[in-house]
């Protein structure tokens, strides 16, 4: 507990924790205040288009960058330096998701029809708002890619208050275009918004000229691909494999059981990223650094419990009472029609739980790029989260889909927990000391 403690209060962590906490507190309320004018204008079942055009959304930008954010992030900090180096990542890295994201976006445009069905089926035709997205997809990469030289740079208050206005500017659009257009405009700002930052991260690169002119496509390097390729991959499994799957399971309930249904499932996942953004912030800004440090079994033994005994029991009382006031917080963030997502807190809640336990141990996969530890749990996870569902949902309807939930999560720590349990449990020997 006590380094923990002392981390946070002499790492960046302090640094930036206000900005931090203030950048999640305008996300929050920028998706309740989203998600309340959906209910209102829109109801259950448009939630549950919404829900598939953001999964794909999330699939379409991850694919689209190749996943190289993480590694982008980690090379410039590592080459900030060496003039050479860093222009040969940066170079690397952008012209690789400029080709990249140009393939996708031409995939989208010309296939708009095709994916129109598998998001929305054929009673809808919304193909008009993923030719919107081909087209907004260049410079959501190209905002990206800067967000990603600031944070190598370290320029987090920076990053910080950008992603702040853009949340409220984000906000301000998608309330106008739900206003005016239902669903229609909740579907175009979906797709709109994580680009509209473009300009202001354009105008904080360019005061770093000479990261500018560095990037050539003469300096684009096989040994800096090569760099990025693990974190890359392990990126794009779980940031494709995870939404795609949440995909097909909405459709399945949908298929089986109502859309009305599909969108209350929807509504709980809301719900469930909103609490989910503080301790993911605190794993992403905390833990990874730190097991990028560790070195032995010990440390990463007391990390880990660490973590545990100080953030897991404040984590655990917060879920306690979020399913007490599970009632008031759907009439809070949607409206009286959601009232059938609260028989949904339990099993999602649950499975949140465990899904903390498991995610803090396997950051250890990134963080020591252990590559085929990392995609073949990721893949029994996603395989393991449709069989569940699917079966559950067949004998328990909508409820099954967020037994799914938990039941996937408690098999994936269990496995988890087998990989790490001599590093966890068992006795040091000491060299590994």
């Amino acid at each position: 507990m006590k380094k923990f403690i002392d981390y946070i209060n002499n790492n960046v962590l302090f640094k930036v924790a206000h900005l931090n906490s203030a950048t999640i507190v305008t996300k929050i309320i920028a998706g309740i205040l989203t998600s309340k004018a959906i209910a209102i204008f829109i109801g259950v079942e448009g939630m549950a288009l919404i829900g598939n055009l953001r999964n794909f959304l999330s699939a379409v930008q991850s694919f689209a960058i190749l996943g190289f954010y993480n590694g982008l992030v980690k090379y410039i900090a590592e080459f900030k330096n060496d003039v050479l180096q860093l222009s040969k990542t940066l170079s690397t890295a952008y012209y690789l998701g400029f080709f990249s994201t140009i393939l996708m976006s031409f995939f989208c445009y010309y296939n708009a029809d095709s994916i129109n069905v598998f998001l929305f089926s054929s009673n809808y035709n919304y193909a008009y708002v993923i030719k919107v997205l081909a087209l907004a997809l260049p410079f959501y990469s190209l905002n990206l890619f800067c967000f990603s030289i600031m944070n190598g740079f370290s320029k987090y208050r920076m990053l910080l208050v950008i992603n702040i206005i853009g949340q409220i500017l984000g906000l301000s659009i998608t309330l106008l275009l739900i206003y005016q257009n239902n669903i229609d405009g909740a579907l175009v700002s979906a797709v709109i918004t994580p680009s509209l930052l473009l300009l202001m991260t354009l105008v904080a690169i360019f005061n770093q000229k000479s990261l500018v002119s560095s990037v050539k496509i003469t300096n684009v390097s096989l040994d800096i691909l090569k760099k990025f390729s693990p974190f890359a991959i392990m990126a794009l499994v779980s940031a494709i494999a995870l939404p795609l799957i949440s995909i097909v399971i909405r459709n399945y309930i949908i298929d089986t059981v109502g859309i009305k249904q599909a969108g209350y499932w929807e509504a709980m996942n809301r719900i469930s990223d909103y609490y989910l953004m503080f301790i993911t912030s605190i794993m992403t800004l905390y833990i990874l650094p730190r097991f990028n440090e560790i070195d032995n079994k010990k440390e990463f033994r007391k990390e880990v419990f660490n973590f545990y005994k100080s953030v897991i029991p404040i984590f655990g009382a917060g879920l306690i009472l979020i399913y007490i006031l599970r009632q008031y917080v759907v009439t809070l963030v949607f409206s009286d029609a959601f009232q059938p997502v609260e028989d949904l807190f339990f099993w999602q809640l649950l499975g949140d739980f465990i899904k903390v336990l498991s995610v803090v141990i396997a950051y250890q996969f990134i963080a020591k790029k252990m590559f085929w530890h990392f995609i073949i749990i990721e893949i029994f996870l996603v395989v393991i989260m449709y069989f569940s569902s699917v079966y559950l949902i067949d004998a328990f309807g909508v409820r099954g889909a967020v037994m799914g939930h938990f039941v996937s999560y408690l098999m994936h720590y269990g496995i988890i927990l087998l990989i790490f349990g001599s590093s966890l449990f068992g006795v040091l020997h000491e060299e590994e000391q």
